[in-house]
């Protein structure tokens, strides 16, 4: 693979960083315009780094799992975790 299809590979559109998050792109778009997940706008655009996103991903589930930990509603967010947690993996 050339350097500029790996590049192509580590940068997402909003679509695409909706379809990993499982959301709707308007909540994505929220989300980005908000600094709410990482991103950076191209021309109007917005583009997100793959291992940024991977890395935004993990420290969420570390928060969650701390909270839920604290106030022990670990059973509640366990789902949420997972899928979390699947996400990160396909993002190797």
């Amino acid at each position: 693979m050339s350097y500029s299809g790996r590049v192509a590979d580590e940068i997402l559109t909003i679509r695409e960083v909706a379809e990993l998050l499982k959301i709707n792109e308007k909540t994505a778009y929220k989300l980005a315009s908000a600094g709410k997940i990482p991103g950076f706008k191209v021309g109007g655009s917005w583009r997100f780094q793959r291992q940024e996103i991977a890395n935004w991903i993990k420290r969420k589930v570390e928060e969650q799992q701390g909270a839920a930990g604290a106030h022990d509603e670990r059973s509640r967010h366990v789902p949420k975790i997972r899928r979390a947690q699947a996400t990160i993996h396909r993002l190797g």
